[in-house]
């Protein structure tokens, strides 16, 4: 039911982007200044972010976050691999290095 749900809201959003409705006018002007299309994708820029937000809150697969909070936890407990610092893995190390020197 709530797949279904999201699913539809999702493809409802979808269509709302395609606004062809609004490319060949600019009038009406909303508040006295602002073209009706820009309005328009504002407000649809308000609508896709709070759907988004939901997504995130509702439907994040927290269970991949746990994991890679255990290796990170991990790595950072461990002895440098193969002799290299952390910041050498990471490519943290300020820049590329000439070849055939250490």
């Amino acid at each position: 039911m709530q797949t279904a749900f999201i699913a539809l809201i999702s493809g409802l959003l979808y269509a709302l982007h395609q606004d062809f409705w609004f490319w060949r006018r600019a009038r009406p002007l909303v508040f006295g200044f602002l073209p009706i299309g820009l309005f328009y994708h504002a407000a649809y820029t308000v609508a896709i972010s709070v759907f988004m937000w939901y997504l995130v809150r509702r439907h994040w697969p927290s269970h991949l976050e746990d994991a890679n909070e255990r290796q990170r936890v991990s790595h950072a407990s461990g002895a440098a691999i193969a002799g290299a610092s952390g910041s050498e893995r990471a490519g943290g190390s300020g820049g590329a290095k000439p070849l055939g020197r250490k």
